[in-house]
């Protein structure tokens, strides 16, 4: 537990209210209880506060919300960022993994492995493999051949980390994450009785500090590297083709779809169950919109959303005026009844 003053202090916040209060754990602001802390980021939330059991609340400092009777708010210029660092105060410690070589792994003779590496029960590291310093392989991870895992990384069980395939340091490989698997790549056979597999010789790189989410794949490279850069973050269930080079401090959520060979420049931010075609470039801060389907290139710089995707003013247009197509229809058709009479 920690009083509320303590969390004020760590966030470098203005405490506002009662400040005797001790806060037990965090929680969504419908569903938080005396003793547990929440957060309002945007003025949608506002009037849910009155009717919140909560004792307190991280708010953004330019939201008109007052505590109220014996609880209390922290101001900050940002509640989400506030919370993300109290969240780290209340998080339960990770799943304890010994220092050293679990006895029911198997690791090759040829391999590296760094200084206070973990590697857990059921995990193989192969030939010329490479294990950086501090990192941690939880249980049942593959390693293959001549791979190279930087130092201070944690894998989660199931992640495979196929053969060439370089991880940068500070990597964090949710379960069962597939990195390095053959790209999509077949033709039609000459004799048109089947299809030939293209040979995917490449390899995959990734920059340091990148998190990808559980069951996503990036395949490798038809020849050089799929590569993606340092800070990006990709959520779970995505997935990312052959030859494809995204940029660094992407934001990729859940279920897209990025197919061969596609750039994304840096800083882009990827809706869930985005579509993007083969071939295309999608420039620096460009932003697309959860659904959308990206069939060419994109500018840096844009908003994009929709079915098939441009420019979000402009479809926002469209979409208002599809919504008023019945209207115009009935008039239309009043119009037309009334001019035969």
């Amino acid at each position: 537990m920690l009083t509320i003053q303590a969390i004020a202090d760590r966030v470098a916040g203005l405490l506002v209210g009662d400040p005797t209060i001790v806060i037990s754990g965090i929680e969504q602001i419908e569903s938080a209880q005396p003793t547990q802390l929440t957060f309002i980021g945007s003025q949608r939330y506002v009037p849910l506060w009155t009717r919140s059991r909560a004792s307190a609340a991280l708010v953004n400092q330019d939201l008109a919300v007052e505590p109220g009777p014996g609880r209390a708010l922290i101001r900050v210029p940002n509640a989400d960022l506030a919370m993300a660092e109290v969240l780290g105060l209340f998080a339960t410690p990770a799943p304890v993994a010994s220092t050293g070589i679990h006895p029911r792994a198997a690791v090759d003779p040829t391999a590296s492995v760094g200084e206070g590496v973990s590697i857990g029960p059921g995990c193989y590291v192969g030939p010329g493999a490479q294990i950086g310093a501090g990192t941690c392989l939880y249980a049942n991870v593959t390693v293959l051949d001549h791979s190279v895992v930087g130092a201070q990384c944690t894998l989660w069980p199931g992640v495979v980390v196929r053969e060439r395939c370089h991880i940068g340091n500070g990597c964090i490989l949710h379960p069962n994450v597939a990195i390095g698997a053959d790209g999509f790549g077949f033709r039609p056979a000459p004799d048109g009785r089947g299809l030939v597999k293209i040979p995917q010789i490449g390899t995959v790189i990734l920059g340091d500090g990148v998190e990808i989410g559980a069951n996503s794949c990036v395949d490798r490279g038809k020849f050089s590297a799929t590569s993606i850069g340092a800070g990006t973050k990709i959520d779970n269930l995505v997935q990312i083709g052959h030859n494809c080079r995204i940029g660094r401090s992407c934001v990729i959520a859940a279920c897209t779809g990025i197919a061969g060979s596609v750039t994304l420049g840096d800083g882009v931010v990827v809706g869930g169950c985005v579509a993007l075609k083969d071939h295309i470039t999608v420039g620096s801060g460009v932003r697309i919109g959860g659904g959308s389907s990206v069939g060419a290139d994109v500018p840096p710089g844009q908003t994009v959303v929709g079915y098939p995707a441009a420019e979000h003013r402009r479809t926002l247009r469209q979409w208002a005026a599809l919504r008023r197509l019945p209207e115009l229809l009935r008039a239309a058709r009043s119009r037309g009844d009334h001019g035969a009479s």
